[in-house]
């Protein structure tokens, strides 16, 4: 099965993960700087790459290769997330080259928070809401840069400046034009509402149609239809286009193809070269069967200490869940962190066995998980710039069962928002009471990076699907990822209040586990709305699962006043009152969700979440804003990608160097120029 994998920091990150991490990855900088600019709803952020001089000068020289073959695919997810990406980021560009001293008038100064937000969703719509976002400047400011622009430097040749502005401005100043890049809603036709680049003139049924024609439900090895494809017709035809070499994105994926070859050649052992070749092959080919290969060899390769995540992976981005986003997660395994993640993943058959859900959708045996915590070295694709913090894959369901799967926690990823979340103001604003303030400063960091092991370890490796039943993604089809983040997070928060915890050594109190549920309950139900605007309710999947968890079990638990809001001085609270309770309607709600994704219930899973998950309180929204906005903090995050610099004798590498960079508007032209390998189609 295929979800997004991820948990992505809210305000406080998976809980309320506010303090210095305590378990700092070896040999990081205590004055390395980790902020970067601010604009917009964002904050930028850096990350060091603590570890990485200490690797093998052969080391290195892989790490480069995987680093330039996870930036080769730059462009493609920019065309992915909506056809006329392209064209609007190499005119971005193009005005940035012309104006190297550039004016500073306000205008000017719109255009440029518009380029930073547009790099940072890697398209025009916002990398969290999918909502788009236009500029702020006028749109006559922005046609006269564009007139100004030798012809030559248009994106579409053979067009004059008026003829380009007559394409180009509904695609950057129309709020309305391909308003939201994947729609959601119940009732509708997703495929057509929604404004990506993974169909073209074909409606839901006939991709279903198409589908339904080709799944066995009852394969025992069922193949990720649609994964790596844009469907569209052709004569009347629905046909898919592959994402392969020859195909389409073709010119990325050779290069691609180029440094995967090339790390092939200094692959530390026989399991990783074996991977690396099938990875080679499936871009060659394009066959999904090779896809599955590639990943049972992947999930065998545990001793290699660099691995690397690329490819198309994660459906989030297609709102009925076929279609993969490109990614790619550069990285060293951390071996002293690794030591708290490997201990829950070695308990994985006692939390399996000790689950709520029911007997007959516990795995009889839970095969195979290896878990670690990683430095990142290099993000690309729906990785970049809004970054997980956790990751567990492969996706494919059977090949969890038969082969196992790996679980990572982005270390250094999370120390940098711990670094930040230490400073922030928000705790204060919107804590009920000093008992929840004290137990976040404790231990909100590592109540933060249990969840994240525990989502992704034992989360997304538990429950199993009855036979007959086939692909939760093509069952529970717009909800499938919503369900399954928040079955994960319900693993999580069943465990972190569980003795188990404390027994094995990661956790040294129960305290730990009501600062998480603490966070989880507020950001659930108050602090992640600082990320909406007014009138606006949850789109993302992340933000419906949480909403859903904590709201059913505030509902559910009203008789026993398990969770409540608190009025103050004309401001709403939210404290949990009975942490046992609570944890015993988690383990209810647990059970459902895995009935519903076990048994591909689609009509309880609409009701849960269109129930629970989708409506926002439109005055609460509005009452948190207007106190979040005095704060001065951006709700969302991300991080600008250091760089890898080759220290080449001759012909020969003999070290690799890391360069950290500050510009983040600087940093995005650069890599425009190093990396914009796709055409714009006229």
């Amino acid at each position: 099965m295929k979800f997004k994998h991820m948990m992505m920091l809210g305000v406080f990150g998976a809980g309320m993960a506010i303090q210095s991490c305590n378990n700092k990855s070896n040999n990081s900088n205590s004055d390395f700087d980790v902020n970067c600019d601010q604009f917009a709803d964002l904050q930028v952020l850096r990350y060091e790459i603590p570890g990485f001089n200490e690797l093998t000068p052969k080391q290195k020289e892989l790490a480069y290769y995987l680093y330039e073959a996870a930036n080769a695919g730059r462009d493609i997810i920019y065309d992915q997330n909506n056809k006329n990406n392209l064209l609007v980021r190499k005119t971005i560009e193009a005005i940035y080259e012309a104006n190297p001293n550039h004016e500073a008038s306000e205008d000017w100064k719109n255009f440029e928070i518009y380029a930073k937000r547009f790099f940072f969703s890697n398209g025009v719509h916002h990398h969290y809401s999918n909502l788009k976002f236009v500029p702020a400047c006028s749109y006559d400011f922005f046609a006269g840069l564009v007139k100004k622009l030798d012809p030559s430097k248009l994106p579409l040749q053979g067009k004059n400046a008026d003829e380009f502005l007559a394409i180009i401005k509904p695609v950057v100043f129309d709020v309305n034009f391909e308003a939201k890049k994947v729609d959601l809603a119940p009732g509708i036709d997703n495929v057509a509402a929604s404004a990506n680049n993974f169909y073209e003139g074909v409606t839901q049924k006939e991709v279903e149609d198409y589908y339904n024609a080709r799944i066995k439900k009852d394969d025992a090895e069922p193949i990720s239809w649609g994964l790596n494809s844009k469907m569209t017709k052709v004569d009347g035809k629905v046909i898919e286009q592959v994402w392969k070499l020859g195909g389409m994105y073709s010119t990325a994926i050779e290069k691609m193809v180029y440094w995967l070859e090339k790390a092939v050649t200094v692959a530390e052992n026989d399991k990783q070269k074996k991977a690396l070749e099938l990875l080679v092959e499936y871009y060659k080919t394009g066959d999904l069967k090779k896809w599955d290969e590639y990943n049972i060899a992947w999930v065998n390769d545990t001793e290699s200490r660099l691995d690397v995540v690329n490819g198309f992976i994660e459906v989030y981005d297609d709102a009925i869940g076929k279609r993969a986003s490109y990614e790619s997660v550069v990285s060293i395994k951390d071996m002293e962190a690794t030591k708290r993640i490997a201990a829950i993943a070695k308990e994985a058959q006692w939390f399996e066995d000790n689950s709520p859900i029911a007997t007959e959708h516990k795995k009889k045996e839970v095969k195979g998980i290896t878990a670690k915590v990683i430095t990142v070295i290099q993000e690309a694709g729906a990785s970049a710039q809004s970054t997980p913090i956790g990751i567990n894959l492969p996706n494919a369901n059977w090949i969890r069962q038969k082969h196992g799967s790996k679980s990572v926690s982005l270390g250094n990823i999370v120390h940098s928002y711990n670094i930040v979340g230490a400073k922030s103001p928000v705790l204060k604003e919107f804590a009920e009471n000093e008992a929840q303030i004290a137990r976040a400063k404790e231990y909100g960091a590592l109540a933060g990076d249990l969840h994240t092991d525990m989502h992704e370890v034992i989360g997304h490796a538990s429950g199993q699907i009855n036979k007959g039943v086939g692909d939760p993604d093509q069952t529970l089809k717009n909800y499938a990822s919503t369900l399954e983040e928040a079955r994960a997070d319900l693993v999580a928060l069943y465990y972190v209040l569980d003795q188990k915890l404390v027994d094995i050594g990661v956790m040294p109190s129960l305290d730990c586990g009501k600062a998480e549920y603490d966070g989880y309950i507020m950001n659930g139900l108050i602090t992640q709305l600082t990320r909406l605007n007014i009138g606006e309710n949850l789109e993302e999947a992340h933000m419906r699962n949480r909403q859903l968890n904590a709201k059913w079990a505030y509902e559910m638990g009203k008789k026993d006043n398990v969770i409540e809001f608190v009025k103050r001085d004309g401001k709403t609270f939210v404290k949990v009152n009975n942490y046992e309770k609570l944890r015993d309607l988690f383990g209810q709600l647990l059970k459902e969700i895995q009935r519903i994704k076990s048994e591909g219930d689609y009509k309880a899973a609409t009701e849960l979440v269109e129930g629970y998950g989708v409506k926002v309180d439109q005055e609460l929204l509005k009452e948190v804003k207007e106190r979040f906005n005095k704060l001065n903090v951006a709700p969302y995050k991300g991080f600008i990608q250091p760089k890898l610099v080759p220290v080449m004798e001759g012909e020969n590498m003999v070290d690799v160097k890391v360069e950290y960079p500050s510009d983040f508007l600087k940093n995005q032209l650069e890599q425009g120029k190093n990396y914009g390998l796709l055409p714009v189609k006229n």
